[in-house]
């Protein structure tokens, strides 16, 4: 009996002293922070009543002006909040080497499909991001619009249809679906050299994949954010990110594409040509090394891993911001005009007035525009980064332990009314040149910033910028009773999406 009741006592204890080690970090180095509370850290309600971005909002207003730095726990994970923009600027650019790596989920050994650009760092990450950044060259990014323009005349085809429909059953369009389906499409053609047929097909197996990776987690809400946001702990426990059906799927397709390929003397000059060439000879020998070793070549695992991220990237992330500039432009009719008056004069002086690469560089509005969709709307809540070493911030007594997370709110500096006035107000005049030159580099970071920004942003820009100009030049945009004002974002999503989706009024021109 009382060594029952002296184990139980003793097994408290050691939980009170853990949890007290734990979450008195910031405080035992005076460092200001919120207070956590055990086990979920400063997480509370994150998922059910709480999105990332409203947890940071809570944060960065209560020590904004008052440090530089908080302190927060992501569940267990002790993480730097970065509020100076200084600060950001030595984490993201000065010292990047510091902080190259994200220290996000990366578990090969059970989910080999986790070990890809985003995720992975160090070496591995260097060498593969030189490998990969031919792909996204002006050269290739040029020599990939035409695909795109050809598949925007597609989406202006099955928009016609959708409005007719819509027309009969005196409804809306619900204009989201539409855009994924676009930007699937794309990339299915640019990185596998597939016909996806998402736009014919909305149950296309490509577009059910990729519904799959936001709308079926492999785990509830709460399992996955723990995953993301204590990674090494994740990785001790076997827990993966991916479905085994969508993991199994984009094996298959990147197999079957990749021996059909070499088998045919096959090459479209695209992203998995670049995978190909990446190959390794002996795939028994490259599956030995313990992590990616481009001296032995590619796995076939992970050149999947590569094509998996770039498919998630390249379709939700465009069509998402496609989606949220529609929007905007419906609420605003005098942007939206002048927005077509331009595309309009520009194609006025190209030949048969057919869209080109060329022709799209010239339409300076169209890039405010879609800069201002970014900054209202930016897809990723915020960056993470880990320190590699011990870091001090210059000219501050500010230390940043090895292995600590670094958490730079990117949502919250994009609507910080001091940096952007009225910040909820759609404003594309905030990027004309003399007002980004006059405003810090930092307070603007839909693509991050420095060495590890987004290696795709000159093709997510492009594949936007065709689907909105394809769409503009045949239909008008407009607001209806269905359409939500303001809108109801989801809590459950990583990024930033709709909870009940984008619907417009649309009308042929």
């Amino acid at each position: 009996m009382w060594f029952t009741i002296f184990l139980v006592g003793a097994v408290v204890a050691l939980v009170y002293h853990y949890f007290h080690n734990t979450y008195s970090y910031w405080e035992r180095r005076h460092v200001p922070n919120e207070r956590p509370l055990p086990l979920i850290g400063n997480m509370k309600g994150i998922g059910r009543t709480k999105h990332f971005r409203d947890v940071n909002q809570r944060i960065y207003d209560t020590f904004k002006g008052k440090t530089p730095i908080a302190g927060m726990f992501l569940f267990f994970k002790r993480a730097a909040f970065i509020i100076d923009l200084d600060f950001i600027k030595q984490v993201l650019i000065k010292d990047f080497t510091v902080f190259h790596d994200r220290g996000v989920f990366s578990n090969v050994e059970d989910d080999p499909l986790t070990g890809h650009l985003l995720t992975l760092e160090g070496d591995e990450w260097r060498s593969m991001r030189n490998k990969l950044s031919p792909v996204f060259s002006s050269g290739k990014i040029k020599h990939m619009s035409k695909v795109v323009v050809d598949v925007g005349r597609h989406l202006i085809s099955v928009m016609e249809t959708a409005v007719k429909a819509a027309a009969v059953d005196d409804g809306d369009v619900e204009i989201k679906e539409y855009c994924a389906r676009f930007t699937t499409d794309v990339i299915g053609s640019c990185a596998f050299g597939l016909e996806c047929n998402s736009l014919n097909d909305p149950d296309a197996e490509f577009r059910k994949r990729g519904r799959m990776l936001f709308e079926q987690p492999r785990y509830s809400q709460l399992v996955t954010l723990f995953i993301f946001t204590n990674p090494k702990l994740a990785k001790k426990l076997h827990l993966k990110a991916l479905p085994d059906e969508l993991s199994s799927f984009f094996l298959k397709a990147v197999r079957d594409t990749v021996d059909y390929r070499i088998k045919n003397g096959i090459k479209r000059n695209d992203f998995l040509d670049q995978l190909i060439e990446l190959k390794a000879a002996n795939e028994e020998l490259a599956k030995q090394s313990k992590g990616i070793d481009l001296t032995l070549g590619l796995t076939i695992e992970q050149m999947a891993a590569q094509s998996l991220v770039f498919f998630v990237a390249g379709f939700e992330t465009s069509s998402s911001t496609m989606a949220f500039c529609l929007y905007e432009l419906a609420l605003h009719q005098d942007i939206q005009q002048r927005l077509r008056d331009e595309i309009e004069t520009v194609l006025s002086g190209v030949e048969n007035q057919e869209l080109t690469y060329d022709a799209i560089t010239q339409m300076t509005y169209l890039d405010k525009v879609l800069a201002e969709t970014l900054r209202k709307y930016p897809i990723l809540s915020q960056l993470i980064r880990e320190a590699r070493q011990d870091y001090k911030f210059p000219e501050s007594e500010f230390v940043i332990e090895k292995g600590t997370s670094v958490l730079i709110p990117v949502h919250n500096i994009h609507h910080d009314p001091e940096l952007y006035p009225q910040p909820e107000r759609f404003d594309p005049s905030r990027f004309d040149p003399e007002l980004v030159k006059n405003r810090h580099p930092c307070a603007y970071l839909p693509f991050g910033d420095g060495p590890r920004n987004c290696i795709g942003l000159r093709f997510g820009k492009m594949q936007a910028k065709i689907g909105l100009i394809s769409l503009l030049r045949n239909f008008k945009f407009s607001a209806s009773k269905k359409t939500e004002i303001p809108l109801i974002f989801s809590k459950k999503t990583p990024t930033l999406s709709t909870e009940n989706g984008i619907y417009l009024k649309v009308e042929r021109i």
